[in-house]
């Protein structure tokens, strides 16, 4: 049974996600034509924790997990992703291996942007476009450092609560 064809991306369906705020619409345009857009099935892994790769994904339609290895060695749900979420960036950012693996439980669209996507269809071509490219991309991962912090905040002190002030020393 093969897959049906991947739709054809457009500068609209780029203009609505957060990664691509405020490019041009030219830079939208050359991005739709050249991003490539991927099937995947329920179940299949996108990316693979502790792989190397300078990919990361936007997700068009479907839902994804974000899974980490425990330490029992079973996965452990760290997030769901949807339309208009991306994952992968850090491999864009810093060249190592991923921090977690994604997988699709329900059939989903993804474009993915490589290193060389960044580098030649937006530094090469357009200075501005790539900056806010990289400040988007900022600013998403400081919206996840917030929610972290703010967890590890309340992890801390519900322990604090249970088992007492840490001594001081």
């Amino acid at each position: 049974m093969s897959r049906p064809p991947t739709p054809k991306l457009n500068s609209e369906h780029l203009a609505d996600i957060g990664l691509f705020g405020g490019l041009s619409r030219e830079t939208l345009e050359v991005l739709a034509s050249s991003l490539p857009t991927t099937r995947v099935e329920a179940g299949e892994i996108v990316v693979e924790e502790g792989d190397m790769s300078t990919k990361m994904f936007v997700v068009i339609a479907g839902e994804l997990e974000v899974i980490k290895k425990g330490e029992s060695g079973g996965d452990v749900r760290v997030a769901v992703l949807g339309p208009s979420d991306w994952f992968g960036e850090m491999s864009i950012i810093d060249v190592q291996p991923r921090s977690a693996s994604v997988r699709a439980v329900a059939p989903t669209l993804v474009v993915s942007v490589t290193a060389d996507h960044v580098e030649n269809l937006l530094y090469r071509r357009d200075v501005k476009d790539y900056a806010l490219f990289i400040m988007n991309i900022a600013r998403e991962l400081s919206r996840r450092l917030r929610v972290a912090d703010g967890i590890l905040a309340q992890f801390y002190a519900a322990l604090s609560h249970q088992y007492g002030p840490t001594p001081k020393g």
